[in-house]
């Protein structure tokens, strides 16, 4: 076998291991096993993250971006620094709700109904006063639940009580609006492309919406779901008879609190899959063009995965232009594993090398993944021998 003609031209694009490995980490163990056991090989790294904490420093590092420092107000409307990313010359700015809008912020002390995404809105309207064409916004890991309407606030839309004063809602203020008025919507974001990276499927209301399913997480008990479900119904009735748009259903409404209503309501975003997203930015059909194996990989294939979540989002690209991929993963469900088969993915490696609490196994989780990606390699080096000879 020519060395043209040999498997030795490898893609790293893995999700990060929730709670154990980042995807950088997962990159660079496959990159150290694969040199190790085929010194000649080929290696490039694409660091993914799919909307959550972690989706800006992917960007920057998978596109050479840098890092814009802005003060804009955290969960509390308390004063904070943070920075959102700047690719493609200048062009795209990619922004994460969680940046000053996280549960990671707010740690101990979460209250949904107190909440705001005021500072995501200052991010948005400071990127388009960078002049920018086109906004990516991850929305995963808020501790919000106001439907965006902070975010709105922050670029001259008004929420309006019935006594005709404005004021910033926040979940437990929702039921409050009477009246949304957008003409005062900063000019500089109308002409700008906004593409919202999400995740889920929930509407925004009741039993499978934003506070049923999410509010818990982010601090709320029973009684708090639903004034919080309340608060948003109201929301999407005011949408709908101030602005004409119905938001109640649309699938991905719920994401970030309602965010995803509210970046389809209030900004004319659209709602796509995070590893979509990602796949378009990067050039995915163009950086796979030469590399002979795709590995990627997250800490669980199960039935999320199958909902275009990183790995499949990946695979199927991949099978389009027929390149084998290897999932490399925490481990795998045996109901799900046949259906990740038929839709692109080569193989599946769980890297666990017994049954271990994830208490135990994450701080073993690299070395377990270097001994698993080693053999794998080792599988590779030797079919490559045998059909050389």
């Amino acid at each position: 076998m020519s060395a043209k003609n040999k498997m030795n031209r490898f893609l790293f694009m893995p999700d990060s291991f929730k709670g154990t490995l980042s995807s950088q980490q997962v990159c660079d163990t496959l990159t150290k096993a694969a040199l190790k056991i085929i010194p000649d090989c080929k290696c490039k790294s694409i660091y993914v993250a799919d909307g959550g904490e972690g989706t800006v420093d992917s960007f920057l590092s998978a596109l050479n971006g840098e890092k814009h420092y802005v003060k804009v107000k955290g969960p509390y409307m308390e004063t904070m620094r943070t920075y959102y990313g700047l690719i493609n010359d200048g062009d795209t700015a990619i922004i994460e709700v969680a940046s000053c809008a996280g549960l990671d912020i707010v740690k101990n002390h979460k209250n949904p109904m107190l909440t705001t995404t005021f500072g995501v809105g200052e991010q948005l309207l400071d990127a388009a006063e960078q002049g920018v064409k086109r906004i990516i916004i991850g929305l995963g890991g808020s501790c919000t639940n106001d439907g965006g309407c902070g975010a709105a606030a922050a670029v001259g839309i008004k929420f309006l009580n019935k006594e005709g004063v404005s004021f910033i809602p926040t979940g437990g203020t929702l039921k409050d609006i009477c009246k949304i008025d957008t003409s005062g919507l900063d000019n500089k974001l109308k002409n700008i492309e906004i593409l919202a990276m999400c995740d889920v499927d929930n509407p925004l209301c009741g039993k499978n919406g934003a506070a049923y399913i999410f509010g818990p997480q982010k601090g709320a008990d029973l009684t708090t779901v639903y004034e919080l479900d309340r608060g948003l119904m109201h929301l999407s009735n005011i949408i709908w008879h101030d602005l004409g748009f119905k938001v109640a259903s649309i699938k991905g409404a719920a994401a970030a609190g309602g965010m995803g209503a509210g970046m389809l309501t209030f900004f004319n975003a659209q709602l796509k899959r995070g590893i979509e997203i990602v796949l378009d930015t990067v050039n995915f059909e163009e950086e796979i063009k030469d590399i002979d194996i795709i590995f990627t990989g997250e800490g669980k294939i199960d039935i999320q995965s199958l909902r275009s979540k990183v790995v499949l989002g990946i695979a199927k690209r991949a099978m389009r232009y027929k390149k084998p991929v290897i999932a490399v993963v925490g481990q795998s469900e045996d109901s799900t594993v046949s259906e990740v088969f038929k839709q692109g993915v080569t193989a599946i490696f769980p890297i666990n090398r017994r049954a271990e609490d994830l208490s135990i196994s994450q701080y073993i989780s690299v070395d377990n993944l270097r001994y698993t990606a080693e053999n794998i390699f080792r599988l590779i080096k030797t079919m490559q021998s045998q059909s050389h000879n």
